[in-house]
């Protein structure tokens, strides 16, 4: 799979950085999903120095820096620029710099700034950079957030997807995706639903055509993006192929190894395929949280029992 980056102007646009210097330099590209604070760099330990990164300097890093000779902080910033990392950002809207713009400049490096602190932009920019790097895939069908709870729908074409989302909205859900769904793996445990921009806000049903579901219902029925959850695969009705267990046995599939639990439901005229898609919501939200119907059941016929 291609590596993916994304050019510090990006980064810039995404934070409202101010940029110090080097602004010719800003489609330096970042392919690493997570900033650095640099301290043992400073320290002259430097066996090992991972590059690509974006490096974030708050008060602790130049408070330090002012402590040295003006020998010992040159030797130590040209230990950091010499890696030529995408770009060096300034918390706290740090103003002792004179001696950084020189050596960022010299070295073709973006030298940028924030007035955020050190702790609360380290975790904005970390998000932000997992998520625009993250590998992704596209699959067919339709991303939606029931209460909450992100829900992957899939299905043959024709089955209803659509039209299902349409009525999960009317019943206070959200569309995330119609139609082609972007699938971001965050972490090993971690899948990301979103549109691909072409699709964003929009729904296609079949003799209607395509809506703007934001226009037409608000705000609230629309969502960028949702954890995936659980996926529900839509199937045509199919006769004495139900089986009525008191629990049913739970199935993963699997995307860019992420495991997602999967359920079936068919639908048939008559049945109402939104309200089972919410009992499936409700009752996997209960089992994360320890509780299973079917155990309780179970224990009700024990006591049952015991009592006779």
């Amino acid at each position: 799979m291609m590596e993916k980056s994304i050019e510090i102007t990006d980064v810039v646009r995404a934070f409202s950085l101010e940029v110090l210097t080097g602004e010719e330099f800003l489609s330096n590209e970042v392919k690493e999903s997570n900033a650095r604070r640099p301290g043992l760099e400073f320290m002259k330990h430097l066996d090992y120095f991972p590059q690509q990164h974006i490096h974030v300097l708050g008060v602790n890093e130049i408070t330090y820096l002012h402590s040295l000779t003006e020998t010992e902080r040159e030797e130590r910033i040209s230990n950091i620029v010499k890696y030529d990392p995408p770009c060096i950002i300034m918390t706290d809207n740090e103003q002792r710099l004179k001696y950084l713009p020189r050596f960022c400049q010299a070295r073709g490096i973006p030298l940028l700034r924030t007035t955020e602190s050190n702790y609360e932009f380290i975790k904005k920019i970390d998000a932000f950079l997992i998520n625009r790097l993250a590998e992704e895939i596209a699959v067919h069908g339709v991303c939606v957030n029931v209460a909450g709870i992100g829900v992957l729908l899939r299905g043959a074409s024709g089955v209803g997807k659509s039209e299902t989302a349409h009525s999960l909205i009317g019943r206070g859900h959200r569309l995330v995706a119609d139609d082609i769904v972007v699938l971001k793996r965050l972490s090993p445990q971690t899948l990301l639903g979103t549109h691909n921009e072409t699709n964003r806000e929009l729904l296609a049903l079949r003799s209607i055509g395509v809506m703007n579901v934001v226009r037409m219902y608000g705000r609230g029925a629309f969502q960028e993006e949702s954890r995936i959850a659980l996926e529900i695969e839509l199937t045509e009705w199919k006769d004495n192929a139900l089986y009525n267990d008191i629990e049913v046995e739970e199935k993963f599939t699997s995307y860019m190894d992420v495991e997602v639990p999967i359920i079936q439901i068919q639908i048939k005229p008559g049945r109402d395929v939104v309200g089972l898609i919410e009992a499936v919501v409700n009752n996997w939200y209960l089992q994360q949280q320890g509780y299973s119907a079917a155990k309780e059941f179970m224990k009700r016929i024990e006591e049952s029992n015991e009592e006779e």
